[in-house]
């Protein structure tokens, strides 16, 4: 039931139409099976990893403009290890804010030593059963996958301008870039294949095989949070291994919302697990023996300490770190295609993406460009990502200027 029925036993009429227009909650137990939710027209159903005190799951709708969202909203958001929502035990969280209202649509935990190494044993626990699962079993959970997401890519794209900011447009494209690396681990009995050579010398021939390495994990910044984490995990665990996540604690509902369609879509227990925090959690990915390899994207002093840090602990790094980008405008350029382009690769998403364009080399006559790339940029149409026809989104925090 809507959570403005709280607000109407207080007496609050005006905050109880408020949150029935912009929520809707749909109880779900924990530990029953999975099974479809029936949901009114215009909502097609409650997956949001997102656990109240009443042990519920709820959707959320057009956060930003909810006169009542930091009452209806207060929830704390779970751990997710071994395919169950956890608690959190610890004593210390953080804010998630809606970017446009400065809203609060929850408190993220700081995950306690314990919690983490939790998911990490989880993980283990995990491996040999799923390493042993036939690549193929593997494939067609990629494959459920995909499509759920494709069939949950608009409330999907919803919660992610909620809790990020950009517009829901671009959301999806967020989405989407993320879905394109779901389908390709559909492929994975081909691109898993190894390799033999016959009389390498006599009588000897070669086999390679490529082999999953155990438990891996991810760090996710706040820019893309459906992408980044979507070029993750999928191939780590379609290959066979198993895998720890932590989303940046500033986006954290997107994750935990893969983390349901991933369970739905039948992933094992403890193959994927999410953890919450900051420092202390990436230095405990870092340090934990039992992770073989990290893959980071984030901030260049952030990716420089992960990488030392994790290889100096004997784990594999991928660390993808922030970036200047350049554009040069020759002469002979068609000066509306180059305003276009410049416009959206400047200012889309409000700047917040590793390849945005921060400087501009016009050379000769390519100047005469700036005064139409002024106009247009000036024209652009800031907003809260919700709001139809918006252009430039807010920016998700004050750290992201």
């Amino acid at each position: 039931r809507s959570v403005g029925h709280r607000a109407a036993r207080r007496g609050n009429a005006r905050a109880s139409r408020a949150s029935t227009l912009y929520y809707r909650i749909q109880r779900k137990r924990v530990n029953t099976p999975s099974r479809p939710v029936m949901m009114s027209r215009g909502l097609r159903t409650s997956l949001i990893g997102q656990t109240l005190a009443t042990r519920t799951f709820s959707a959320l709708r057009r956060v930003s403009t909810a006169p009542s969202a930091a009452a209806s909203m207060p929830g704390r958001i779970p751990l997710f290890i071994n395919n169950q929502e956890v608690d959190s035990k610890s004593v210390h969280d953080m804010p998630v804010l809606c970017p446009a209202s400065q809203r609060i649509l929850g408190h993220v935990p700081i995950a306690t030593a314990e919690e983490m190494e939790a998911a990490v044993d989880a993980a283990r626990a995990a491996f040999p059963a799923w390493s042993a699962t036939s690549v193929s079993n593997r494939a067609r959970v990629m494959l459920k996958l995909q499509a759920l997401i494709r069939e949950h890519t608009q409330e999907l794209a919803e919660l992610l301008s909620s809790e990020h900011g950009k517009t829901v447009d671009d959301a999806k494209g967020d989405i989407f870039r993320g879905l394109e690396v779901v389908e390709h681990a559909c492929s994975v009995p081909s691109l898993q294949m190894g390799e033999t050579m016959q009389n390498v010398a006599t009588g000897v021939d070669c086999h390679s095989y490529r082999v999953p390495l155990g438990v891996c994990a991810g760090i996710a910044p706040f820019n893309f949070p459906a992408m980044i984490p979507l070029w993750m995990f999928p191939m780590a665990v379609v290959t066979g291994n198993t895998f720890v996540l932590k989303p940046s604690e500033r986006v954290p509902l997107t994750a935990m919302y893969l983390a349901e369609l991933t369970r739905r879509a039948g992933l094992p227990d403890g193959v994927l697990n999410i953890i919450h925090g900051t420092h202390d959690a990436v230095n405990f990915i870092c340090d934990s023996p039992h992770i073989k390899a990290i893959s980071f994207v984030g901030s260049d002093a952030a990716g420089s300490h992960v990488h030392h840090r994790g290889s100096a602990n004997g784990k594999r790094v991928q660390a993808n770190l922030g970036a200047q980008n350049h554009a040069v405008v020759l002469e002979d350029a068609d000066p509306q295609a180059v305003v276009s382009a410049l416009t959206a690769a400047a200012f889309g998403a409000a700047g917040q993406r590793c390849m945005a364009i921060s400087r501009v080399v016009l050379v000769g006559r390519a100047a005469a460009c700036l005064p139409e790339l002024v106009r247009k940029a000036s024209a652009l149409k800031l907003g809260a990502g919700l709001e139809p026809g918006s252009e430039v989104p807010p920016l998700n925090s004050k750290q992201a200027r």
